[in-house]
This record gives structure tokens, C-alpha cells and sequence, in this order.
């Protein structure tokens, strides 16, 4: 038993990290899509469904650092 309750934190700390990669290829997609001067009804889309996941991902890392 004492084995698993050392793994939970790993694993907590696994998927943070894994969250953090994700937030961060959101956040550079973001950001070419905010420098273009225009952005086609796709790439407005693209930028709305981008900056949603990208906050829940940030919601996800703040509920698994919270606890």
C-alpha cells in the first residue's frame, strides 16, 4: 500500500508536466494566429477552439497543483 501512495504524486507530477507542454503548443499557436494581420472565418474559429482549450488546460493544472 505504501508504495501507491508514493506513486500518486509522480503521476500527478507526470501530468502536470504533460499539461504545461500542451498549454505551451497552445499558447505558440496563439500567437502566430494573433500576429496575422487577418484571419480567415477557419483561422477565427481555430483561435476560438485554441484559446478555450488552452484555459482548460490551465484549469486542469491548477486543480492538480491545488490539491
Amino acid at each position: 500500500m505504501g508504495a501507491r501512495a508514493s506513486e500518486a504524486p509522480i503521476d500527478i507530477q507526470a501530468e502536470v508536466g504533460r499539461l504545461q507542454a500542451v498549454h505551451r503548443e497552445l499558447k505558440a499557436r496563439l500567437s502566430d494566429l494573433n500576429s496575422r494581420l487577418y484571419l480567415s472565418p477557419e483561422e477565427q474559429i481555430e483561435r476560438k477552439r485554441l484559446q478555450k482549450l488552452k484555459l482548460a488546460t490551465k484549469d486542469q493544472i491548477a486543480f492538480l497543483t491545488a490539491s
